[in-house]
């Protein structure tokens, strides 16, 4: 295995010989591997793209190296210094400038290892105001990016798809889950409150089409992990940029609340702990109103409450569909699991719900 990759690793342009390949963190998207090399050469990380998930491999690197090959330009315009640490850089081939090859069906990429970077798991206020300004100042940089990105994963976001893919689940019923739920049963419940709410949710597409609500480029997986840090824990950069796409602001800040703000995990059974925490907004917030201050427009900001509800919202519409299915896209640990998920995320979004005007009202202090 190890000499394929290496074999693999020698198409690309790099310094230095390689002198071991071992792998690198716990993604659950991408194979990655560290590519240690000989002497004072840089070493790199190996990484295989999902190509499953992303099927538009050239697009995807492509989005990656326009936004990356901007940021670099933006940090060189304004005079800083140890940018190789600031911003991703790829490696092309050594016969090609494509920075991808696909082998046995299998596509690679190599970038440089930022070394001494680090990352972290801890999500509390601290950590989430760290996140809201670096993902903020992340979008500012971007905002002027001049070529045209693409989607890598097609209405990722896009709440009237998902309302629509739950109409055509419920009306296949492939599990048969709703005729044997009574009609004044659970599911039917869970119906009810999704439809209640539906129009509302789908506030973002309505205000784009009407020209009122740009999209943006954004990361579109908004996590603290996905940041790295110096060894006096400042942020360098953002990485993990596969899903880097045009997307709404929304994307970026409801996503990250809506994982970080909830104290339990998606899928725990205990509702009665779910919560969403306004510590955890207010400091992600109050970041991220600063990273975005060059470019947000006052729709942008006065819907981000929304976008903190949208997201649980959502979620918890892709987690019925799927059970009413019968489980065919999230992978489930027993029967009800994508049940549980949604029960879970219906708290999470009430709970948001109910606190909208308390949003409101801190948003107009920042």
């Amino acid at each position: 295995m190890m000499e394929d990759l290496k074999k693999i690793v020698e198409r690309f342009a790099i310094e230095g010989e390689v002198k071991e390949i071992a792998p690198l963190g716990n993604g659950l998207i991408n194979d990655t591997y560290k590519v240690t090399t000989e002497g004072d050469t840089p070493d790199y990380v190996l990484q295989r793209i999902n190509n499953a998930i992303f099927t538009d491999v050239e697009l995807l690197q492509n989005n990656i190296e326009a936004a990356t090959r901007h940021i670099r330009r933006k940090l060189e315009a304004a005079g800083e210094t140890d940018i190789d640490r600031k911003v991703l850089r790829f490696i092309p081939l050594k016969d090609s400038p494509k920075t991808y090859i696909e082998v046995d069906g299998k596509f690679w990429r190599i970038s440089v290892f930022i070394d001494g970077a680090k990352t972290y798991e801890t999500v509390n206020p601290e950590y989430s105001e760290y996140a809201g300004e670096a993902f903020g100042h992340f979008e500012a940089m971007l905002a002027d990016i001049p070529d045209t990105l693409g989607e890598t994963i097609p209405d990722f976001h896009n709440m009237e798809l998902r309302l629509r893919q739950l109409v055509e689940a419920v009306h296949d019923d492939k599990a048969g889950r709703l005729a044997a739920d009574p009609k004044d049963g659970e599911l039917h419940k869970i119906l009810e409150e999704l439809d209640a709410h539906g129009v509302e949710m789908c506030k973002a597409e309505r205000l784009h089409r009407e020209g009122l609500l740009p999209k943006r480029i954004c990361h579109c997986d908004t996590k603290v992990n996905n940041m790295m840090f110096d060894e006096d824990g400042n942020v360098l950069c953002v990485i993990d940029l596969d899903t880097l796409m045009p997307s709404y602001v929304f994307s970026d800040f409801g996503d990250f609340l809506r994982y970080a703000a909830n104290p339990v995990a998606e899928d725990s059974p205990e509702l009665d702990k779910v919560d969403f925490d306004m510590d955890i907004f207010k400091a992600f917030s109050r970041g991220y109103i600063r990273g975005t201050k060059s470019f947000l427009t006052p729709i942008e900001k006065d819907n981000l409450p929304y976008a903190a509800c949208l997201f649980p919202f959502m979620q918890a519409v892709r987690f019925f569909a799927d059970y009413i299915n019968g489980d065919t896209y999230y992978k489930i640990k027993y029967p009800e699991h994508n049940l549980v998920r949604t029960r879970n995320q219906l708290a999470l979004f009430r709970s948001a719900y109910a606190k909208t005007p308390e949003m409101k009202a801190w948003l107009d202090t920042l």
